[in-house]
């Protein structure tokens, strides 16, 4: 396992849509645990392989004892909302409140290409659909529904 360079907006390749990935071999295998290791190195909780130059639909989530990696994933359902403070491994020094959905069931493939569904809630649905908006080209940024404000920055 390596660390990878995390990419960092504004440079285009963020706002690319990512391709299927179509081979499951030992480089996505790699790819995958290089993500996993340069996201915890970097305190976060998930990382999409365009984040670091990688145009395929891949990313990893980390939140506590939950781990996921999710490839070529979509979007079963979703329901109810959440309005809560996101931040970003590419975009530095910038928060700001987005919402999402409280419940998604999603479907995705494992590093061995074997399809499974995943239904989340909360937090873990937010770094799943977070990480999945950077397979769109899309930005938390894109969706800020409040800017935070100086006194909640400094808590």
């Amino acid at each position: 396992m390596a660390l990878r360079n995390i990419v960092k907006d504004p440079d285009p390749l963020l706002r690319k849509k990512s391709r299927p990935v179509e081979t499951f071999d030992k480089k996505l295998h790699l790819l995958l645990d290089d993500m996993r290791e340069t996201m915890a190195k970097n305190d976060g909780v998930g990382l999409a392989a365009p984040q670091v130059g990688i145009l395929r639909r891949a990313a990893v989530v980390e939140v506590g004892d939950f781990y996921v990696e999710l490839v070529n994933p979509e979007v079963l359902e979703s329901e109810g909302e959440q309005i809560d403070v996101e931040g970003c491994l590419s975009i530095n020094n910038y928060n700001c409140y987005v919402a999402r959905p409280e419940r998604i069931k999603l479907r995705a493939q494992n590093r061995d290409g074997e399809f499974f569904e995943l239904e989340c809630r909360d937090f873990i649905a937010r770094a799943c659909l977070h990480e999945m908006d950077h397979l769109d080209g899309i930005l938390f940024k894109d969706k800020c529904y409040a800017e935070l404000d100086f006194d909640e920055e400094q808590e």
